[in-house]
């Protein structure tokens, strides 16, 4: 029998090896496959202005287009809007625009710009309670009710090249159309 269990050793060293290599390689590979910091094109772009007016051409665009400026500084501009796509299904598109300089007299700007979409369900719940009387027994009558509330079921940040062009062309032409003030 200990000829046997030595036998075992090996083989039982290669499994665990294998599982906890599992273990280790699995973030890894989702990690890598969600992020591989390929693209530095996608998110930003190079304008010919300072910082503040680039982030004040980006917080026109988004106002032109629907959307509520939460944050608004010389270097950073953040703006949210929200879509409902289906009757139960709603989307808020929240979007961050970094402005800083590229140049050492800063007539030269880069701009940084990341959209998040957070997706929302209409979720039902059904709540129930009954009423109980001490006078007649042991009697209860049973009242149901449903709440339905808004839910969190996703976010991402959108990847789309076509999304981001659109938005660097149109922060492009509201630079052009308007001489905005240096802040």
């Amino acid at each position: 029998m200990d000829g046997w269990r030595r036998s075992l050793w090996p083989v039982a060293w290669l499994v665990l090896a294998g599982t906890l290599g599992a273990c280790t390689s699995e973030p890894m590979k989702r990690i890598r496959s969600q992020e591989d910091f390929s693209s530095t094109a996608t998110y930003s772009r190079l304008f010919d202005a300072t910082p503040a007016q680039t982030c004040e051409a980006a917080r026109r665009a988004l106002l032109s287009q629907g959307y509520m400026i939460n944050n608004a500084r010389a270097d950073l501009v953040e703006g949210q809007k929200s879509f409902q796509p289906e009757p139960e299904v709603h989307l808020q598109m929240l979007i961050r625009v970094v402005c800083v300089p590229e140049t050492a007299d800063h007539n030269v700007s880069l701009g940084f710009v990341t959209a998040l979409q957070d997706r929302y369900a209409l979720k039902k719940s059904a709540n129930s309670a009954s009423l109980g009387v001490g006078a007649l027994g042991s009697v209860s009558l049973p009242f149901a009710a449903t709440n339905d509330s808004m839910v969190k079921v996703g976010s991402e940040t959108i990847a789309v090249d076509a999304f981001y062009e659109n938005f660097f062309d149109l922060v492009k032409r509201f630079l052009q159309s308007e001489a905005l003030p240096d802040e």
